[in-house]
């Protein structure tokens, strides 16, 4: 079975256990899934994976936006820069949390076991 195939069986899957698309593939991992990155979606990352990938994202978004949104003319650059590396890493953190939590109640295999036969 390909990376896509998988993912269409996981998406039919999850939406017969009620959880929505975008929780189960939020636009993030599409794109990348888009630009040929076969990553495993997030229901099945590690912890430390998601942290990253939220966290990265998300830090460098609000960062920008804040930046020129903001504090472009009265907050120190460092200071934005350390602002933006600690939301990251709580977002990410956060998100990390919430999806690890989802998969432990959905009893999720892993990835590379996935769908079970």
């Amino acid at each position: 079975m390909t990376h896509q195939e998988k993912v269409e069986h996981l998406l039919n899957d999850l939406a017969h256990r009620g959880i929505g698309k975008r929780t189960a593939a939020p636009p993030l991992y599409r794109l990348l899934w888009r630009l040929g990155v076969e990553v495993p979606p997030p229901l099945f990352a590690s912890f430390g994976s998601l942290a990253v990938m939220w966290g990265v994202f998300f830090g460098v978004g609000w960062g920008l936006v804040m930046w020129f949104a903001f504090w472009r003319d009265n907050m120190p650059p460092a200071i934005a820069l350390i602002a933006s590396l600690f939301a990251g890493a709580l977002f990410g953190v956060t998100m990390a949390a919430y999806y690890r939590w989802r998969a432990r109640k959905l009893t999720l295999p892993r990835w590379e076991d996935y769908p079970p036969q």
